[in-house]
């Protein structure tokens, strides 16, 4: 709305209806946000009328004082309104989705996609790329030649209903006020504050439209949210949100204590996924794929699917290689190989009772596979192959890991964060097989 004085030619500027600053104080005291201020606190922040400031000031209040659940909703649905939503309903097929909260060595959207996929559901996988020591998804497909991350509407849907899978990347009409929020929290302190990731996540996978929704929220040492219970609250904030927008929401709680599988690194996990999808593989990757796939199939409305067969008869390797010739990869081109590899060896001899995520995923990303900062390129052959998991009894001389770089300058760093990730006790010590899914919250 604009107003003219009398006498005057011009227009003012428009009058907005609330005052940033006393938003900011209503949170930093403690209040309750009404619906008002919230819906044009996002609305203004995506226009610039909220300075970068302002909003870095609200992220802290929020991150200090937290959000009641009415409050985390109407934020959600606020930054939904801030741009398109995705409408599946054209599709032949039913829709499922899963999103991850990250971890070292979480490949799993790579062979899951497909394999849902196999048994003629749609799997509209909106993935992103990697910071810091988890690896994004999107970075790991592109060490594939030819493979394309870019997609239209058009082709994403295309795509859906011929291969039946798609992963790629969000476009930047779905939640902008999001995108423009996160980057804000990951430079102010305010990343792990839960109704700020709550609403990131699912602002973003509420607009693209599945009708069903599987998340996998990770804790441990390696996981964005290391204690236990600050990942149940997480989890169980996301599944009332999906339950109110229509979506159904399931949870999987799940160990991110040592790394998924055995390979840290974007060609290696590709690498690694193609075992799966050939059948093989190592155990905690398909017991994870095999329990989200499940949950994914089911809430689309297939029942009792066997998984594993789709695994083990070549399905879900059909489906893989529909998905990414769709999006220009050369399915049966070799996979790039570091130029400089080295050892890390044991000093002593023992049974790994423990491997820190954290220390692999710092290697992998100091070897190259990762970056620091958003645009950042990252090396496709780079990243860490764990020689030596949880409960492999190890000599002294045999190789712990081997690291992978295309830039040997990087190699003393990566060596220096991964010595000390794993935990020996005497030959012959028992160790207790680790429980990948916790629990399941919806």
């Amino acid at each position: 709305m604009t107003t003219a004085s009398a006498g005057s030619t011009g227009t003012s500027p428009a009058v907005e209806p609330f005052d940033v600053v006393d938003v900011i104080r209503t949170k930093r005291d403690g209040q309750a946000l009404a619906d008002g201020q919230i819906d044009w606190v996002i609305d203004a922040y995506t226009r610039g009328v909220v300075a970068e400031q302002q909003m870095a000031a609200l992220a802290m209040a929020i991150f200090l004082r937290g959000m009641e659940r009415s409050e985390i909703a109407r934020w959600t649905n606020a930054m939904i309104a801030s741009g398109e939503r995705m409408d599946f309903q054209a599709l032949s097929k039913p829709t499922t989705d899963k999103h991850s909260t990250g971890g070292v060595g979480d490949k799993i959207t790579l062979p899951l996609a497909p394999l849902v996929a196999s048994f003629g559901v749609a799997v509209p996988q909106l993935s992103g790329r990697g910071l810091g020591h988890t690896g994004g998804t999107l970075d790991k497909l592109e060490a594939i030649p030819g493979w394309r991350a870019d997609l239209s509407n058009a082709e994403m849907m295309a795509q859906l209903e011929s291969a039946g899978a798609v992963i790629c990347a969000a476009g930047s009409g779905l939640a902008p006020a999001d995108k423009k929020l996160y980057a804000l929290r990951d430079i102010t302190g305010t990343v792990e504050a839960i109704p700020l990731i709550a609403s990131s996540i699912m602002s973003k996978k509420i607009a693209e439209g599945t009708a069903a929704l599987t998340l996998d929220v990770k804790t441990g040492a390696g996981a964005f949210m290391k204690d236990e219970a600050d990942a149940r609250e997480l989890a169980r904030t996301m599944v009332e949100l999906g339950t109110d927008a229509g979506v159904h929401t399931v949870a999987l709680l799940t160990d991110m204590s040592a790394p998924l599988g055995r390979t840290a690194g974007n060609g290696l996990e590709v690498r690694e996924s193609l075992e799966v999808l050939a059948g093989g593989g190592p155990a905690d990757i398909v017991e994870l794929t095999c329990a989200l796939a499940r949950e994914m199939l089911d809430a689309a409305g297939v029942h009792d699917a066997d998984v594993e067969a789709a695994l083990a008869d070549g399905r879900a390797m059909d489906s893989w290689r529909a998905m990414i010739s769709a999006q220009g990869g050369d399915v049966d081109a070799p996979l790039p190989v570091a130029k400089h590899v080295e050892d890390l060896r044991a000093t002593e001899d023992g049974v790994v009772t423990g491997l820190d995520a954290m220390g692999v995923g710092v290697a992998a990303w100091r070897l190259g596979a990762g970056r620091s900062r958003p645009g950042e390129a990252v090396q496709a052959a780079a990243g860490v192959e764990i020689e030596a998991h949880i409960g492999d009894e190890v000599k002294a001389g045999d190789v712990l890991a081997r690291l992978h770089t295309d830039t040997p300058e990087r190699m003393p760093r990566a060596l220096e964060s991964i010595d000390g990730s794993w935990t020996l006790a005497a030959p012959g010590t028992t160790v207790r097989a680790r429980k990948i899914v916790m629990d399941r919250i919806a």
